[in-house]
């Protein structure tokens, strides 16, 4: 009985490639009383491994918060690996606004405390007993009852690049601290004022909603299924989207587009953008905004000391960051001294959108083509030298190149000098295995673009 992944992240990547199956990436929760968690997650882990299911997932005794990959072809019989419990039938599966195939690249069910950390610690307090739910309709129309408060009960990160207009987004980093924040402004208003909240899913302002109603809040309100099942309504009826720019998302993709308003700034450079990056740097890997630009110049990192780390060998960079814990423990998401133009926001602070077009041509970049032209087949850690496969066009010594993949980001660069079939060389051809130094390591997922530019 298996109940851990085999395959690493690269190698489910190039099964999925070679598969060609079109992937759902979704997500569902369910606040429910689970006698033995860890049995319950067993079951779990074998019917989905099974199906080919990947991503993310919690179960507590409280119920379980899952966001995952699924073939579409397996989409029903995941559906029955849910509902073969009676606390899931009829549930809501919340369908990712925009799909990638590679969003999840292994299956993660972990037992915990809690499926949503709230710190709380009261033996009378019902998650159960929640807030009245509204579809998307009904939210846009109580949107405009002036005795409404509208609390954002996401993350600072999330909210930055997108939010419903008029919202309380408080400047926080755990949904922990949301509550006791949002109670204390809110201590005079508890029969007098409505309470609506959202999140991405619908799983944190459910226990938000309760929570409220808990503390004596007595008009509780939430948006059913959350910004997903918003965005999904709002095009099925063709009605206003209330919600301005992106929604944040965890898994690889870190955002979907829901409109064309652009309300955050590259934390670099301070031009508008709402690109979320990992920094290149392992042994840092913050959470950032960053733009094009910033991202050529600093190659994917936040600060200068993560990249001068990066262009150290590997086994160098290794040395430095053992023992270390991991990034998003050693700096708060999105937050940094290097960051210069990372805005610390007022919880009422109202934002001015930029539209996509008009950031585009404040960039005033030329127009360019990317042209794939190979596939990761090795890398060798000791001498920080990629090998990839040519499948089609021509490489020159001093093209400019991208290499680009799920879990390395994008790295572009200028190809000085390369080995073709372990000789130096000039050119490359399809079918040539091509040799050359890199300050990072690649994965078998990734791709070789050539970059064409056009004026």
């Amino acid at each position: 009985m298996q109940l851990y992944n085999t395959l690493s992240a690269e190698q489910r990547a190039q099964l999925i490639e070679e598969a060609g199956q079109n992937r759902i990436t979704l997500s569902f929760y369910q606040y429910a009383k689970i006698q033995d968690p860890q049995q319950f997650r067993n079951d779990l882990f074998l019917a989905w491994s099974k199906l080919d299911a990947l991503g993310r997932t919690y179960v507590a005794h409280e119920g379980i918060n899952a966001q995952m990959s699924v073939p579409a072809e397996n989409l029903e019989a995941f559906r029955e690996t849910l509902e073969a419990y009676d606390f899931m039938k009829g549930i809501r599966l919340n369908v990712a606004v925009e799909q990638d195939d590679l969003s999840f690249l292994k299956l993660t069910v972990k037992v915990r405390n809690k499926i949503v950390a709230d710190g709380l610690d009261d033996a009378t307090f019902d998650v159960t007993n929640k807030g009245i739910h509204l579809n998307a309709k009904e939210f846009n129309e109580m949107l405009n009852d002036p005795d409404v408060v509208l609390v954002d009960f996401r993350n600072h990160y999330e909210s930055e690049v997108g939010h419903f207009t008029g919202a309380i987004t408080p400047d926080v980093d755990t949904f922990r601290e949301s509550l006791p924040i949002i109670n204390e402004q809110l201590q005079d208003h508890k029969q007098n004022k409505k309470l609506l909240m959202y999140c991405t899913g619908g799983i944190r302002c459910e226990k938000a909603s309760a929570y409220f109603k808990h503390q004596g809040f007595e008009n509780v309100f939430q948006l059913e299924g959350g910004i997903i099942e918003y965005t999904r309504q709002v095009k099925a009826e063709g009605l206003e989207s209330k919600f301005i720019g992106k929604n944040f998302v965890f898994d690889h993709r870190l955002g979907e587009r829901i409109t064309d308003d652009i309300i955050a700034n590259c934390h670099q450079c301070g031009k508008p953008c709402d690109t979320h990056v990992n920094c290149a740097n392992e042994g840092c890997h913050l959470l950032f905004i960053q733009c094009d630009e910033c991202h050529e110049q600093m190659h994917g990192c936040c600060s200068n000391e993560c990249l001068d780390i990066i262009q150290l060998p590997i086994e160098e960079q290794k040395v430095i960051r053992k023992g270390l814990q991991k990034g998003n423990l050693i700096f708060k998401k999105g937050k940094s001294d290097a960051l210069k133009f990372k805005k610390e926001r007022n919880v009422f602070e109202e934002v001015i959108p930029v539209k996509v077009a008009i950031v585009t041509e404040i960039r005033k970049k030329k127009h360019e083509r990317k042209i794939l032209v190979g596939h990761g087949a090795h890398y060798f850690t000791k001498a920080s030298v990629a090998q990839f496969t040519i499948t089609n066009s021509e490489l020159k010594a001093g093209d400019e190149v991208l290499i680009a993949g799920p879990s390395t980001g994008e790295e572009r660069f200028v190809l000085e000098a390369f080995k073709v079939n372990g000789k130096d060389a000039e050119t490359a051809k399809a079918d040539d295995k091509i040799t050359f130094a890199v300050p990072f390591r690649i994965r078998l997922s990734d791709k070789l673009y050539l970059i064409k530019k056009e004026n």
